[in-house]
């Protein structure tokens, strides 16, 4: 089976409103409470561990600064509509907040971490007292995979027709997986004016985040603080620098729960700020017309999700490094004129560069590491254009562009485990001992 650059883009980006990995306990939440009979009155919530690691500290949009997966569960109860999908919360309001806020403090929502469990899985049942329903979320951070009442399954009629088993999924990594750089590149080809529309949807998205962040700087503020050493003279405005202040602003605002949705890419709305803005950053650089950045913007999709299909939706490794960097340094490298072997190049000399980030969930520091990918995105097409390309017997990488990501992926979903418990096990440790 085949697929065509729309069905990608389809699959692959959406909007989510907050971090998803608390947005996805809440739309399970969410789900499930859609088919309760009664008034909630318990919440019981399962997750993986990197669910549990990307959701403990991130502020929860529409909340006033709150975090806490036990909180969005309960959100996603009182104040979730299951059909919105990763906008889940977009119906949030003050009762809905303090509703789901007593629930909590009175201990009506558990919380259990599944050590062992491989792959992005929540399970939430929630209770009314007389009945029992629940929501299962697999593979997918909006892939609600079965809702049941009391132990029996429903028809999925009887949730919502807006909530799909993205069965296509796995059919579509797998082909994905297959494909060259070469054929990346050619399915921008098929391009058309509806895909070059919802590509533009993305950069307004984003940009809305990234203005928000320049004019308030929410969360760290990183954006805000680099625009300020620009107008102080300490700092030159560059290609790189521009990548780095738009997309950590955008980053800044969504981290520090500003109630605005990302346009998000292969699952994550911090590798869709990542995989378009720093490309909108630099065309103000160049000669370039829209159709030219739209399809880097494309191509900066393609790559992010062929190394997503790699090394898996979450990982101890930092996606937005080099999934969503390798991505941007793609388009980049095509919206500078580069060729085939620039692009190779460009993906070379970023993932060679940021192979090492890990993922330590999803908090306010992130707009660092945003900032760290869409500047070194910039510098590794720049680099590439110039004949500056990382070795093939350097490390990880390999004789091709392909063959460098797939080693990513081996070293996310083979190498790393470990890596991952360890950064979980300290996370743990300061979150219990009152940190």
């Amino acid at each position: 089976m085949s697929f065509c650059v729309k069905d990608i883009l389809r699959m692959q980006v959406a909007p989510a409103l907050g971090c998803t990995e608390p947005v996805a306990v809440a739309l399970a939440a969410a789900a499930a409470r859609a088919v309760l009979p009664g008034r909630p009155e318990r919440v019981d919530l399962w997750v993986d561990p990197n669910i549990y690691k990307n959701g403990l500290a991130v502020i929860i949009p529409g909340t006033g600064g709150l975090s806490g997966l036990d909180l969005a569960g309960a959100l996603g109860v009182f104040g979730g509509d299951a059909s919105l999908g990763l906008e889940v919360l977009e119906p949030l309001d003050e009762e809905s907040v303090q509703a789901a806020r007593a629930l909590v403090r009175d201990g009506g929502v558990s919380l259990n971490l599944l050590q062992d469990q491989r792959g992005l899985f929540i399970r939430a049942e929630v209770f009314d007292g007389s009945h029992v329903a629940e929501a299962v979320v697999r593979d997918m951070h909006d892939n609600v995979v079965s809702v049941s009442l009391d132990g029996t399954v429903l028809p999925r009629a009887q949730t919502s027709s807006t909530i799909a088993a993205s069965s296509e999924m796995p059919r579509l990594e797998a082909w994905i997986k297959a494909l060259s750089l070469a054929d990346l590149v050619r399915l921008l080809d098929d391009l058309d004016d509806e895909d070059r529309e919802f590509l533009m949807e993305g950069v307004r998205t984003n940009m809305r985040l990234a203005e928000h962040g320049l004019k308030f700087g929410p969360g760290l503020g990183i954006g805000k603080a680099l625009d300020r050493l620009v107008r102080q003279k300490l700092i030159c405005r560059d290609m790189i620098l521009a990548a780095r202040i738009l997309t950590s602003a955008a980053s800044d605002a969504r981290m520090g729960g500003v109630k605005l949705p990302a346009m998000s890419s292969a699952g994550s709305g911090n590798h869709g700020l990542t995989a378009i803005l720093p490309i909108w950053a630099i065309r103000d650089f160049i000669v370039c017309d829209e159709k030219d950045v739209l399809e880097a913007m494309a191509l900066s999709h393609l790559v992010t999700a062929y190394v997503k299909a790699h090394t898996g939706r979450l990982s101890a490794i930092c996606g937005c490094s080099v999934a969503a960097g390798a991505g941007a340094s793609a388009g980049i490298a095509y919206l500078l004129g580069g060729n085939l072997a620039h692009i190779a190049g460009a993906i070379k000399n970023i993932i060679e560069d940021l192979a090492g980030v890990i993922c330590d969930g999803a908090k306010a520091g992130c707009s660092l590491k945003l900032a760290t990918a869409a500047g070194t995105a910039v510098q590794a097409a720049l680099f590439s254009l110039q004949g500056i390309n990382v070795m093939d017997t350097d490390g990880i990488i390999g004789a091709s562009p392909e063959e460098t990501m797939r080693n990513i992926g081996m070293l996310s979903t083979e190498g790393m485990i470990e890596t991952d418990r360890t950064i979980l096990k300290i996370m743990l440790a300061k979150r219990f001992s009152g940190f």
